[in-house]
């Protein structure tokens, strides 16, 4: 039997797709343009002074008269832009003239403005050598084997005074002997090895001692004063023993427990601290007085050469040969007991 079913044939043409174009390259360009210029905003404002915020400011409120009085900049690079009061379009800077001021007073004489720039170039300078002098201690403390156990009893903050290291007693790490100014061995250790990088830098330092609350419990007149001041020189004389000029040392105090790090808890453990103060010039002019003693201006500390002072980071001179730790030890503690102990004079 004939099969005359007709055989259908299905043929498909491809068709190539057409080009897309290259539109979605010039938006994305945009999209880029766009976050640089965000970003280079950002970055602006968080480096801009307080200052110069306020003169963009006032440009953008009354571009005439900051372009009459004083600059067509934003930001002016040699004067000082301050609106024109007969030119500006800004109302509120009509009824307030004083809204931008100036940081550099027009009184000033031209070696008055010298020296005020020196000031502000040198504090800057003091600031950010402090700065890395804590960066260099903190790393030292998270890469030393023997500081990391007591990295939590070691605080470093800047503050107006220089940069301040707190070191704390423990419930179960305490610095000292009970009621004496015996130094732990830990904490010497802890000493000596900050000693290291501290006489890195020209500042001179003050170390104070604090104790709790808690009455001292020896016998006599001897009391907590008496015991956070010794506690407070047995930690200087340990700094010096590791290689810190004594000569630098500009005060050596006890608050007993008038300045408590908890106030909440006056018997805390971390009451019982060391404080040592990285001073800056401010702060050491402050103690030590702006005059000598004949009631003439003493010259500034960094104005006199001082061979023994190396650079921030630089090697330090080679120092005597170290003593061993239990002779160090012997000598350094003196106290016994809450009292000091003086050698017999030699005949």
């Amino acid at each position: 039997m004939e099969n005359n079913q007709p055989i259908i044939v299905k043929r498909v043409k491809k068709v190539a797709g057409g080009h897309h174009g290259g539109a979605w390259k010039i938006a994305f360009a945009d999209f880029a343009t766009a976050m640089m210029a965000f970003f280079l905003v950002m970055w602006l404002m968080s480096s801009a002074t307080p200052e110069q915020k306020r003169a963009i400011s006032g440009y953008f409120q009354d571009p005439i008269g900051f372009t009459e009085s004083a600059s067509p900049y934003v930001i002016d690079l040699g004067g000082t832009p301050t609106p024109a009061p007969d030119r500006t379009l800004n109302p509120e800077m009509k009824d307030a003239p004083d809204a931008l001021e100036s940081t550099v007073d027009t009184e000033d004489t031209p070696e008055e403005l010298e020296i005020k720039q020196a000031e502000q170039l040198a504090e800057q300078v003091e600031q950010e050598r402090l700065e890395m002098l804590l960066q260099e201690l903190q790393t030292k403390v998270d890469e030393n084997p023997q500081l990391q156990k007591f990295k939590d009893q070691i605080l470093f903050e800047i503050t107006q005074d220089g940069l301040r290291i707190q070191i704390m007693d423990a419930e179960n790490r305490p610095m000292f002997a009970l009621g004496s100014a015996r130094l732990q061995p830990y904490f010497e250790d802890i000493l000596l090895i900050l000693a290291e990088t501290i006489k890195a830098v020209p500042n001179k330092i003050s170390v104070s001692g604090h104790t709790d609350a808690k009455p001292f419990a020896g016998e006599g007149d001897f009391g907590n004063w008496e015991l956070s001041a010794n506690r407070a020189n047995a930690a200087r004389r340990t700094l010096v023993a590791g290689g810190y000029p004594d000569e630098r040392v500009a005060r050596v105090v006890g608050y007993a427990s008038s300045a408590l790090f908890d106030r909440n808890d006056p018997f805390n453990s971390v009451n019982r601290r060391i404080d040592i103060i990285v001073l800056t010039k401010k702060a050491q002019r402050a103690i030590e007085g702006e005059q000598d003693g004949d009631g003439e201006v003493a010259p500034p500390a960094d104005a006199l050469p001082d061979p023994g002072i190396a650079p921030f980071g630089a090697e330090p001179p080679a120092a005597d040969a170290p003593v061993p730790a239990p002779e160090l030890r012997e000598k350094l503690n003196i106290f016994e007991d809450g009292a000091l102990q003086f050698d017999e004079p030699s005949e």
